[in-house]
Order: C-alpha cells, then sequence, then structure tokens
C-alpha cells in the first residue's frame, strides 16, 4: 500500500512542477499569430486593397496622401522573404484580407526586409513611408512595433526670395509673353495658395467685390477661405477675355469653370505650373532650384510675418492643419535677418530734435503748474 501511494504522490508532485514552471514561463510565450479582428472577419475573403482603398476615402484622406499611401503598400506587400516565390503588384492586390493580414505580420520578418530595402531614401521619403504602413498594419490588426525606428529629418528653413529676386519675378511675369505668367505669380504671391488649391480654382470660387477665394477641397480636404488685394483683381481681369476665348476648346465639362486654362483650353496642372515657373526663373536670372510655386507661397508667408501677423492668422491663410508647421517661419534666416534690421534702422528717425514753437498762455487763461504750451512744427 506505501508503493502506490508513493508513486502517486511523486507524479503529483512531478505534475505540479511542470505546471508550476509552465505557468512561471506563460508570460515570456510570444504571441505567434494574431487574430483577425472581429471588424474585418466579414471581409475576410475580399481583395486587402478595395477594402482599404474604401477605408482610405472614408478618412476622407486626399488624393494625394492614398497615392502616396499605395506606394508603400505596393512595396511593402511585395516584398518578398528568402525562399519565397516572388509576387507582383497585381496579384497582390488580390489576396484576401485574410491571408494579407498573415502575409504583412509584423513579427515574421517581412517589415525588416521592406526597411531595409527603404533605407537608401530620403528621411523624409522614409517617414512617409513608415506612416502609410503603419495606418496599413492598424487597419488590418497588428499593432506596429516599437522598434521600428523613423529618422530624424533635419528640418530646412523655408527657402523665400529676397526684394531683390521678388521684384525680377514680378517683372518677368509681367513681361512675359504668357498670358498666365501673370495671374499666376500674382495670385502665388497674394493668397499663399499651394500650387495643387490654385489649379483647383474654379471661376465660381473667386469673388472679386469681397477681394477674396473659397478653397474647396485643400490639403486634408478642408475648406478655407483666401484673401487678396487689388493686384489679383486687376490680374484676373486682364486674364478674363483670354480665357473666355479658350473656353472654346474645352472638351470636358469639369474644365469649362477652370479659373486658369492652357493655351489647349484644359485646367492647368501643377506640372504646367512649374514650367511657367522655370521659365520666368531664366527671365529673371534665378536658378530654377530657388524658384518654384511653394517659394512663392513661403514668400508670402514670410512677408505676413515681417509685417506684424500673428502666427494664427498666418495658419488660418495658409491652411496649415499643425500651428507647429507654421512655427517654422519664426525661424528666420541670416539674409532675411540683415533686410529686416536695415529696413527698420532706416524707418527710424534720423535722431535730429525737433523744433519746438512756444505759445505764451492768454493772461486769461489759468497755467497749470506754469508750464507753456508746445505745438510740434
Amino acid at each position: 500500500m506505501t508503493e502506490p501511494r508513493e508513486g502517486v504522490a511523486s507524479s503529483w508532485t512531478a505534475d505540479g512542477l511542470v505546471g508550476r514552471e509552465r505557468a512561471r514561463f506563460a508570460n515570456f510565450a510570444v504571441e505567434i499569430d494574431t487574430p483577425l479582428p472581429s471588424r474585418l472577419q466579414s471581409l475576410s475573403e475580399l481583395p486587402w486593397f478595395d477594402c482599404w482603398m474604401q477605408r482610405l476615402r472614408t478618412e476622407k484622406k486626399s488624393k494625394h496622401t492614398i497615392r502616396a499611401y499605395t506606394v508603400a503598400a505596393r512595396t511593402l506587400s511585395t516584398t518578398s522573404l528568402p525562399g519565397e516565390p516572388p509576387l507582383d503588384w497585381e496579384q497582390a492586390k488580390t489576396v484576401s484580407v485574410r491571408d494579407f493580414h498573415t502575409r504583412v505580420d509584423p513579427n515574421k520578418g517581412r517589415m525588416d526586409a521592406w526597411l531595409n530595402s527603404i533605407g537608401e531614401l530620403k528621411p523624409a521619403t522614409v517617414n512617409a513611408r513608415i506612416a502609410a504602413a503603419s495606418h496599413l498594419l492598424q487597419w488590418v490588426g497588428h499593432s506596429v512595433p516599437d522598434w521600428i525606428q523613423r529618422p530624424n529629418r533635419s528640418r530646412s528653413l523655408p527657402r523665400t526670395l529676397g526684394r531683390n529676386e521678388l521684384g525680377r519675378v514680378r517683372t518677368a511675369a509681367t513681361q512675359s509673353e504668357d498670358p498666365l505668367a501673370q495671374p499666376v505669380v500674382t495670385i502665388l504671391l497674394d493668397t499663399g495658395l499651394r500650387v495643387s488649391e490654385l489649379c483647383s480654382l474654379d471661376i465660381d470660387d473667386v469673388d472679386t467685390e469681397d477681394m477674396s477665394a473659397l478653397v474647396i477641397g485643400g490639403k486634408g480636404e478642408k475648406d478655407r477661405t483666401v484673401l487678396f488685394t487689388q493686384a489679383t483683381v486687376n490680374a484676373i481681369e486682364a486674364w478674363t477675355p483670354i480665357r473666355n476665348s479658350r473656353i472654346q476648346m474645352c472638351k470636358r465639362e469639369g474644365e469649362l469653370r477652370s479659373l486658369l486654362l492652357s493655351s489647349r483650353g484644359r485646367r492647368m496642372n501643377p506640372r504646367s505650373v512649374q514650367k511657367l515657373i522655370d521659365r520666368l526663373a531664366d527671365a529673371a536670372e534665378i536658378p530654377r532650384s530657388r524658384l518654384s510655386p511653394h517659394t512663392l507661397r513661403h514668400t508670402f508667408a514670410t512677408g505676413l510675418l515681417e509685417r506684424g501677423a500673428d502666427l494664427v492668422t498666418i495658419q488660418r491663410l495658409l491652411g496649415h492643419a499643425s500651428i507647429a508647421t507654421t512655427r517654422v517661419y519664426l525661424e528666420i534666416g541670416d539674409q532675411t535677418l540683415r533686410e529686416i534690421y536695415h529696413r527698420a534702422q532706416n524707418e527710424l528717425p534720423s535722431g535730429k530734435v525737433e523744433e519746438t514753437e512756444v505759445i505764451e498762455a492768454p493772461e486769461d487763461v489759468v497755467a497749470i503748474g506754469e508750464a507753456p504750451i508746445q505745438r510740434l512744427l
């Protein structure tokens, strides 16, 4: 009777020890497969790319953001691990949500291989790709690993035009044979619009009497109102007869209301505007690398700051989502700082003491402290 009891006790002790050891190391176990989120269960057999695109549109991402996110998703999903057959983009887009969830699991090495493949890109580009991949991972039910480190991005100061350069650009636009040069340069310098917003302007969006324009669907799909001066009114009025003649060549209904039309009757696009600016840079003897539509936007913002506008006002006019983006204009370059200093010094009085005329108070007026009344000449 003793031996069986000892065997049972020994067996119980062994099982208890094993159980305690298993419990001890249970907290250190790594979860191999993350389950598909319940919100995606009904979509599990559908193509992941179509479902993700619908999600981006629901979040009202701009077409530029969707294009950038698609590039990141394409490179990540087509990255192959050792021993895997290659997968092209057309095949990758048709993978089901369930299979794609398994494929992009960050614990299986594909994320590491993808990060290595984009390591030679510029820090700003790498950060944008990682942001897109993070959105994709979170949508499909994975958490972004803590070990993903974004490269430090050295933020350069906005590139602006000096007073002399600005004058040469305005002169080049005035003397240009391209009738679009004057309205494009004037509107950009007067409103600070992004080039995509400029190209998207319709004639109905501009109110010359109120001297304002409505920007519909700007960056982040946000609408805002921008203001302009009489210079823009004059430029638009001079451009209108030419625009009316070009409407006859419009073949697409959506281009009939466009403010800026090319010589072929098409809505101007950012690439066409950049080519126009390149020609103006050549005429103004300014390196093309120093002049772009965004340079004119920066020049607009810096000019507002120099004339005393506060950051919140500039943020609203530029359409920045965060004031941290606008704050970069406070980091004024040395040349701009010198220009502001010399201009301020030239506006100061010369130091000459103003002459005064002393007027004796009439006898019937009671003198206050016996001080004579002084009048500036």
